[in-house]
């Protein structure tokens, strides 16, 4: 479809105030924060495809109208709400179309007694926490993004929080939905604890990546909120492979920490100013809720890492965490051109595996990275996320900066050193960030035989293949 009869059709729906041809607007909304896109905009270079347009919409309805046009023109359409991707995400096709969901953002309701909280999908997350801590509720969801992250981003994304170990992700927070498929047509998944109906429709869309529809309400689940009762403590341990002993029998003994932190010596160096013991690792918990409970947990967590030769350092490593943790992304812009001074090209890539595999994943992965690529300045990671059968590994890495040309396949080649030794040790390639346009080549081998299931709900759901073509599916 010509470029024109797209905006005309645009504007006609939803006004001209709401579509905009300006570049720079263009660009700002295409942002992909995956750090060689990064490192590439401190060199003033932008190799993203420019949309036609970007169309702010403000309701379902216009959700609606704006998807019924562009599928029936088969226009590609780039989903966001908040812009805080980091995998290629929310990137558009050539000639595509930009829909920014931003401005749908609203509370619809606050529930106390059901415990839950319906908003639109533009509202911020950081907003509804605040407005919940205010009337003594919290989402118990804090991931990295929360400074800029949106609730429609979190869902299509399987989104999770810094407190998971107690909380969960965006897929034990969520109750209901709303969303508009590819041809328009409006779908609501309705609020209830739990049913025996058939498949469990939510996952349809959690986690799709706006790939089979647009999420435009979310009910999440709300919980009271106590942080004066709040046990934490950080400790030193010798090393990654004990701390993650360690970590595994606190959550095998049934013990759920809503923080489980557990960072190498290379990140202690590198994030926490080498509070520990040269060569030590970092170990940082966080118990929350009844002050019976925190105090139990604190006791068990306490005793559980000391007997795996841990040493406690007080509470200040965590609560410097606490206030810090979610810096970078309050000005994603501002640290990427901290490291370009440097010289670094630096970002992180998170997996996720069972215990028996996860120790193995690390040690293969920060033994190949420097010996295989020659412009590796470092590489670290931690677990942050931990269940009954495993945990993840959060990744850091930072090259020496070649000339710009290079920044994309620099990258790529350490992205496709973690994703192999990954796959071939049984783990996920995409713990909590999902997969972009940059995994996407992974993907068979990620999911095996169930993987074409997805080109079938992608053939029902969305048949003129408008919706984010390339994320996830090849």
């Amino acid at each position: 479809m010509e470029k024109s009869l797209i905006i005309n059709g645009l504007v006609a729906l939803v006004g001209q105030d709401n579509v905009s041809t300006v570049e720079a607007n263009i660009l700002e909304a295409s942002k992909d924060y995956i750090g060689f896109r990064r490192h590439e905009r401190c060199e003033g270079v932008y190799n993203v495809a420019r949309a036609a347009c970007v169309v702010k919409v403000s309701s379902t309805k216009e959700v609606s109208e704006v998807l019924k046009f562009l599928n029936e023109n088969k226009v590609p359409v780039a989903p966001r709400t908040g812009g805080s991707s980091v995998t290629l995400g929310i990137e558009p096709l050539e000639g595509g179309v930009v829909v920014d969901a931003s401005n749908m953002n609203e509370i619809l309701e606050f529930n106390e007694v059901d415990m839950q909280l319906t908003a639109l999908c533009g509202t911020p997350l950081l907003y509804i926490e605040q407005y919940l801590n205010e009337r003594g509720y919290t989402t118990g969801h804090s991931p990295q993004s929360q400074p800029v992250a949106q609730m429609g981003g979190l869902v299509a994304t399987r989104s999770i929080g810094q407190w998971s170990s107690l909380y969960g992700g965006i897929e034990d927070m969520l109750v209901g939905l709303e969303a508009v498929l590819a041809d328009g047509e409006v779908v609501r998944i309705k609020n209830v604890p739990r049913r025996s109906t058939g498949p469990d429709l939510r996952h349809l869309f959690i986690g799709c990546e706006g790939t089979l529809g647009f999420v435009t309400e979310t009910t999440i689940k709300i919980f009271k909120f106590n942080p004066a009762d709040r046990w934490m403590n950080a400790y030193e341990i010798d090393g990654t492979e004990v701390g993650l002993k360690a970590i595994r029998e606190i959550i095998v003994e049934g013990y759920r920490p809503a923080v489980v932190r557990l960072h190498d010596p290379m990140e202690v160096q590198m994030l926490f100013n080498n509070c520990t013991t040269q060569g030590k690792a970092l170990m940082l918990f966080v118990a929350e809720g009844p002050a019976s409970i925190t105090k139990a947990t604190g006791e068990a967590v306490d005793a559980i890492v000391k007997k795996h030769g841990a040493v406690s350092l007080g509470t200040k490593p965590v609560e410097s965490w606490i206030v810090h943790r979610n810096d970078v992304s309050f000005d994603m812009d501002k640290t990427s051109d901290q490291y370009f001074k440097m010289g670094l090209l630096a970002d992180t890539c998170e997996i996720s595996a069972s215990w028996s595999q996860i120790g193995e994943i690390y040690k293969a992965v920060c033994a190949r990275i420097p010996k295989d690529v020659p412009n590796a300045a470092f590489v670290g990671g931690h677990s942050s996320h931990s269940y009954l059968n495993g945990t993840n590994i959060y990744f850091q890495f930072a090259l020496m900066a070649r000339e710009v040309q290079y920044a994309e396949s620099d990258y790529m080649s350490v992205i496709k050193i973690i994703m192999e030794e990954t796959l071939s040790r049984g783990g996920s390639i995409a713990h909590h960030h999902g997969s972009g346009r940059y995994r996407t080549k992974w993907m068979p081998q990620e999911h095996g035989t169930s993987y074409p299931l997805m080109y079938k709900l992608k053939e029902s759901l969305d048949p003129n293949c408008v919706l984010n073509k390339g994320v996830i599916m090849l």
